[in-house]
């Protein structure tokens, strides 16, 4: 579990760095700023979740039978790809519709945290 999702937590920040300066660089002359400020809030979700999974993959060094910590991290990354990526497509494509989607990833890193927090309750 440790090395899945710190491998996880890295390329998804990696990913969002990359995506980050797209947006900057690539799309401010592209986009109107209401357009540009969607994008921008799906690269910082994704960027805090990225730094979510690597703190999953670290906890679940220290408590390596925690079904909760799994289900903590695949959480995440469904919020990550649900909420930004919906954000993403939203943003790019226009498409008003993907803003629908966005809520299940903000449930999905809800849970994930609260997963994360039960976890971390119950090894004290």
């Amino acid at each position: 579990m440790l090395k899945t999702f710190v491998i996880l937590g890295g390329i998804n920040a990696l990913l969002a760095v990359m995506l980050g300066a797209f947006g900057a660089h690539g799309l401010k002359n592209h986009l109107s700023p209401e357009l540009l400020t969607i994008y921008q809030t799906g690269v910082d979700y994704h960027m805090w979740h990225a730094l979510g999974l690597v703190l999953i993959g670290m906890l679940g060094a220290h408590l390596p039978d925690s079904a909760l910590l799994v289900w903590a991290g695949a959480l995440m990354l469904t919020g990550i790809l649900f909420f930004s990526g919906s954000l993403y497509v939203l943003s790019i494509t226009g498409i008003r519709w993907m803003g629908a989607v966005t809520p299940l990833g903000g449930a999905a890193f809800i849970v994930a945290w609260m997963f994360v927090v039960i976890t971390s309750w119950r090894s004290s």
